[in-house]
C-alpha cells in the first residue's frame, strides 16, 4: 500500500470526493488540488456552502423534492398548474425536467422504483402520498415520467392501478425516451419532446 502524499485532512477530502458520482480517486485528487490552489476563491466558499446545505437541506413533505424549505420552492410556486402532477423516481429527474422547462405543473418524487430483487415494495415508496394528492379536486392529470427500465415500467403499471379510483387522466411519456434510458442523462430537447408527446395509459 502506497504511503499517503498529504496530511490526513486532505486525504479525507479526497476520499470523500471520490465517493461522488462521476469522480474516482484520480479525479478527486485533481479537484482537491485545484480547490487548494484557489483556496480563497473556491475552497473556503465551498466549505461554507456545504456546511449551510448540510444544516438546512430537507425533504419536502408534499412532493419529496430536496430544498431548504418545506414545502419546497416548487410546491410554493403559485404560477404552476395545479391540475397536473408529474411523477418521477428521484429528485435528479425533477431537476432534469425543470432544466428542460418541460413541465408547468407540480411534481411527486417516489424515492425509487418497485423492485422485487431489491426488496422494495409499495410501502417503501411515496405511492400512498401520491394517491392521496391525486384525490384532490383540482388534480386532473398525472404524468408518469418513470425511467424506461423494467422496474420503472412495473412501477408505472402499479401506480396506474392505484389511481383508478382517483378519477384522473393518467399519461406516460411517449417517444424520445429510449428503452433503458434514465431521465437525468437525457438532453433537454429529448425531454421536452417526450413531455409534449405524452399519451394516455
Amino acid at each position: 500500500m502506497a504511503s499517503p502524499l498529504t496530511g490526513p485532512e486532505i486525504e479525507r477530502l479526497i476520499d470523500l470526493l471520490a465517493k461522488l458520482p462521476g469522480l474516482g480517486p484520480r479525479s478527486a485528487r485533481r479537484a482537491v488540488l485545484h480547490l487548494i490552489k484557489k483556496k480563497e476563491a473556491l475552497l473556503v466558499p465551498l466549505a461554507r456552502a456545504v456546511s449551510e446545505a448540510a444544516e438546512k437541506a430537507m425533504i419536502c413533505s408534499t412532493c419529496g423534492n430536496v430544498d431548504t424549505r418545506d414545502p419546497c420552492t416548487v410546491c410554493c410556486d403559485q404560477r404552476r398548474d395545479p391540475s397536473s402532477i408529474c411523477v418521477i423516481e428521484d429528485v435528479g429527474d425533477l431537476w432534469a425536467l425543470e432544466r428542460a422547462g418541460a413541465h408547468k405543473g407540480y411534481y411527486h418524487v417516489l424515492g425509487g422504483t418497485l423492485s422485487a430483487l431489491d426488496g422494495i415494495g409499495p410501502d417503501d415508496l411515496s405511492i400512498g402520498k401520491l394517491v392521496e394528492r391525486c384525490h384532490a379536486p383540482e388534480v386532473k392529470e398525472v404524468i408518469l415520467a418513470m425511467n424506461a427500465t423494467v422496474d420503472g415500467q412495473a412501477t408505472a403499471h402499479y401506480i396506474t392501478d392505484q389511481l383508478e379510483s382517483a378519477g384522473v387522466a393518467v399519461y406516460r411519456l411517449a417517444h424520445g425516451v429510449p428503452v433503458g434510458g434514465e431521465l437525468d442523462y437525457l438532453d433537454d430537447g429529448t425531454l421536452s419532446a417526450a413531455m409534449r408527446a405524452k399519451r394516455p395509459v
